[in-house]
């Protein structure tokens, strides 16, 4: 446990830009599985035989459960996750390229690859405006074809 807090801990002190891109979480050993079971249900629908799961996690929230603070300097306040399943069959879907764009209640937005990781797809934003958010995300899985689903999250 000690070691995942430490390599957790070390992930997000990894804020730059130029790390968040060099950085090879297939090698890491982070329970990200867990972090789907935390988090609130902001979206779920499904397109075109693909069910997409959405969830907004609070970056603060899951520190403090982890009993840990913050890393300084640290912009992004929340992680929007991905799970995709086959809708008849259940199967999770677990490769494939994903993009999510948040446009914030200012109008700023904000466009990032979700990376895989160990069962759904994620990336860290900064939701620290209170407000309405726009989501929209294209993803493609196996099959090749593009995929979009939008929703609005509300940060309080």
């Amino acid at each position: 446990m000690k070691k995942l807090i430490v390599l957790v801990a070390a992930a997000l002190a990894l804020t730059a830009p130029i790390a968040s891109f060099a950085m090879d979480h297939g090698s890491m050993n982070m329970d990200h599985g867990s972090m789907m079971k935390e988090g609130s249900l902001a979206h779920e629908e499904v397109v075109n035989g693909v069910k997409a799961t959405f969830k907004v996690l609070s970056m603060k929230e899951h520190m403090k459960a982890m009993d840990m603070e913050m890393p300084k300097g640290m912009k992004e306040t929340h992680h929007i996750m991905v799970t995709f399943k086959d809708a008849k069959t259940g199967k999770a879907i677990t490769e494939g390229d994903v993009k999510v764009k948040v446009q914030g209640p200012d109008k700023a937005e904000q466009t990032k690859d979700l990376m895989g990781m160990q069962g759904h797809f994620g990336a860290d934003f900064d939701l620290s405006k209170k407000g309405k958010y726009g989501v929209m995300c294209k993803f493609k899985v196996k099959d090749g074809q593009v995929r979009s689903s939008k929703f609005w999250y509300t940060v309080k």
